[in-house]
């Protein structure tokens, strides 16, 4: 039989969804661009929701569990196939789809074969169906090697916690706009609080045809990334200045919160998206187009609210390709000292400080905490945490993928707060 032209597998239904997986692959693991931004312009020529979503999926699901997928196609080639070779990420795509996402192999082979014009499509062929008489994956995914190293060192006792946070991707945590109504948000979606202003989904469709997402009850944010601006409590009309703001959770929280609020990114792109997010909740706040590093405030602030650029080793477990991305973070660690310094310029006396990061890193962390010298401690109490979450012995937030396993887990973050 005659091979068909590359023309016509491409109408194949399903390999246009494939083929942007491979290139979203790409992205990650050749120019190393975080997957959400390499995901638009990627996407944009798959007209099916379905499509794109499954794109997505099948690239995150290779990027969780690609030290494993590449264990097993080594386990079924005689000689190992470069770590670039298309075959290779073809495969891992192939296989991620089968063991993952349970789908069937005849399927994976029609819609993945196909990605290999001109290559060697007998010899992939022939790894995935060996691959599939073998055992399988292990139940939590293995660390790239760089990763494990150092978080074996700096987390030597939660390393093992943190693979295994991993394993699945996360549920979908919201937080809601009027926090007492936090029971009726919870029945009304059929989710569970593990903190007041708090209500966790199983993942289930597109975001915006969950109740209330139109008028405005809610916000998707991460249970972690609620905690620092609970610690500030609320606003009662006080000045607060959130720095380095966007998308804004942090944001909307502390205004509907009862601060008044001013925002300040550097990102006119990012604080336009920030915009769009508190007018849909229906909120309010001053925002600033700016430089953080050199903006001067007209007036001093009661509160300042820093979540700081980081590696975002944090976030791991719905964003695996930061696995693949970890890079010498010096640069960031001298920009968040300076805005820590900025920070503490912005507060009047007895003003309160909250330093955040969504980094599992203490370089960024726990390091840049006890940096800080100039500042009063202010020790986090458990009744600012989300149940089951202590404050450390220095009195600041850690939390790790590992942590909440039987609730569906958080992700990493650090935080401290100081007073002037």
């Amino acid at each position: 039989m005659a091979r068909s032209s590359p023309a016509a597998e491409e109408d194949i239904p399903g390999v246009p969804a494939r083929r942007a997986a491979l290139r979203l692959l790409d992205a990650v693991l050749r120019r190393g661009d975080p997957l959400d931004q390499a995901a638009p312009p990627v996407l944009r020529g798959i007209e099916r929701g379905d499509d794109r979503a499954l794109a997505l999926a099948i690239a995150h699901e290779a990027l969780r569990w690609m030290p494993d997928l590449d264990r097993l196609i080594d386990s079924a080639t005689r000689q190992p196939l470069p770590d670039d070779a298309k075959a290779r990420s073809v495969l891992r795509l192939m296989l991620a789809q089968a063991l993952r996402l349970g789908l069937p192999p005849h399927a994976v082979i029609a819609t993945g074969l196909p990605l290999l014009v001109g290559g060697p499509r007998r010899l992939a062929h022939g790894v995935f169906s060996a691959v599939l008489r073998g055992d399988g994956l292990p139940e939590a995914p293995t660390l790239p090697h760089a990763v494990h190293d150092r978080w074996s060192a700096a987390w030597p006792g939660r390393v093992d916690a943190i693979a295994a946070g991993l394993a699945v991707p996360p549920p979908l945590d919201l937080s809601l706009r009027d926090a007492a109504r936090t029971a009726e948000w919870a029945d009304r979606l059929g989710g569970v609080s593990l903190a007041p202003g708090h209500v966790r989904l199983a993942r289930s469709g597109p975001i915006e045809q969950i109740e209330g997402f139109a008028e405005g009850a809610w916000w998707v944010q991460d249970l972690a990334a609620t905690v620092p601006a609970r610690l500030l409590g609320p606003g009662e009309g006080r000045r607060v200045l959130d720095l380095c703001a966007a998308p804004g959770g942090k944001t909307m929280q502390l205004a509907a919160a009862g601060w008044q609020v001013t925002v300040l990114d550097k990102s006119a792109r990012r604080l336009e998206r920030l915009g769009e997010n508190v007018a849909r909740i229906g909120l309010a706040v001053d925002v600033v187009v700016a430089d953080a590093m050199q903006w001067r405030p007209a007036e001093l602030y009661d509160a300042v609210l820093i979540d700081a650029p980081c590696s975002a080793s944090g976030t791991c477990r719905r964003h695996p390709d930061v696995l693949h991305r970890l890079v010498d973070q010096s640069g960031l660690e001298d920009l968040q000292r300076g805005l820590l310094e900025r920070a503490s310029g912005a507060l009047r006396a007895d003003g309160r400080l909250v330093y955040a990061v969504c980094s599992l890193e203490p370089g960024e962390g726990e390091a840049q905490a006890a940096w800080v010298k100039a500042l009063g401690p202010v020790p986090i109490t458990p009744n600012q945490l989300p149940d089951g979450i202590a404050p450390t012995p220095e009195g600041w937030f850690r939390s790790d993928p590992g942590m909440l396993a039987e609730a569906g887990g958080i992700d990493g973050f650090f935080a401290a707060m100081w007073e002037k």
